[in-house]
């Protein structure tokens, strides 16, 4: 029972799970609404197509050659306008709110914590190098002045996992985060291209050799969460999972100052 509750608390993919994993950023929520209301007017549109092509069916065959006969078949300058004017409305509608995402997905306001990340073939290495300044909320803790954190995290061996350890996922070295804070994501590679991807953040990346690409991220909730490249990198592309622990911005400090 102990193990099924701590599994629960993990942000991972379920088997024959077909939707999205549970969002931890607002990022993640905007881009799963914004699915929601694109699958809306699909939805829409696939049964108005498929109703029309029934109909059609039915009323234009060669065994119904009076309804032939008797249908308007010239140009109908109403049915023209109507039929390019709806399309271009529905695209707007969708056109709008996505427009509005990409651009939140840009937007970086004031990141309090900077992490570069850079993909290998076939790991993640992570570095942390601008905290000496950064205080709680309460003031009550400041880290320490230091060198840069950097560390490698490798997918861990089938044969050393433990009971908990999710196979495929669970890295040696997990990366550490606080909550509620505006994190900055500096994303490179030293070989190929990479894709250092969390679902549950709605972070998805490409580590480019030669190019620092940036995202921000701004967790709303502790969880460990799981993610993996999706890129496909070479023979073991997919044995190179990222893991991420949010956690208080206390128990960042703490981890921080024990490196």
């Amino acid at each position: 029972m102990l193990f099924t509750f701590f599994l629960i608390t993990f942000d991972f993919s379920r088997k024959w799970q077909c939707l999205f994993q549970d969002p931890a950023t607002s990022i993640m929520e905007n881009i799963i609404d914004l699915h929601h209301d694109i699958a809306f007017f699909l939805v829409v549109i696939i049964i108005f197509v498929l109703f029309m092509l029934a109909r059609v069916y039915y009323y234009f065959n060669q065994n119904n050659t009076k309804t032939i006969r008797s249908l308007y078949l010239t140009h109908n300058t109403f049915i023209e306008i109507v039929w390019t004017l709806i399309p271009t409305f529905v695209l707007l509608l969708i056109a709008l709110p996505s427009y509005v995402l990409i651009y939140n997905l840009d937007e970086m306001n004031d990141p309090r914590i900077t992490l570069k990340i850079i993909g290998h073939q076939w790991y993640w290495s992570y570095e942390y190098s601008d905290y000496n300044k950064y205080n709680d909320f309460n003031n009550a803790a400041l880290i320490k002045k230091k060198d840069s954190i950097v560390f490698d995290s490798y997918m861990i061996n089938e044969n050393d996992l433990i009971e908990g350890h999710l196979r495929l996922l669970e890295v040696d070295n997990n990366i550490f985060l606080p909550v509620n804070t505006t994190v900055r994501l500096l994303i490179t590679s030293s070989d190929v291209i990479h894709s250092w991807t969390i679902p549950s953040l709605g972070v998805k990346m490409d580590a480019v050799p030669g190019r620092l690409n940036q995202v921000g991220t701004f967790i709303n909730r502790e969880s460990i969460f799981y993610g993996q490249c999706s890129e496909l990198c070479g023979i073991n592309h997919s044995f190179m999972p990222i893991g991420l622990r949010s956690v208080t911005l206390a128990q960042y400090i703490s981890w921080i100052n024990s490196k």
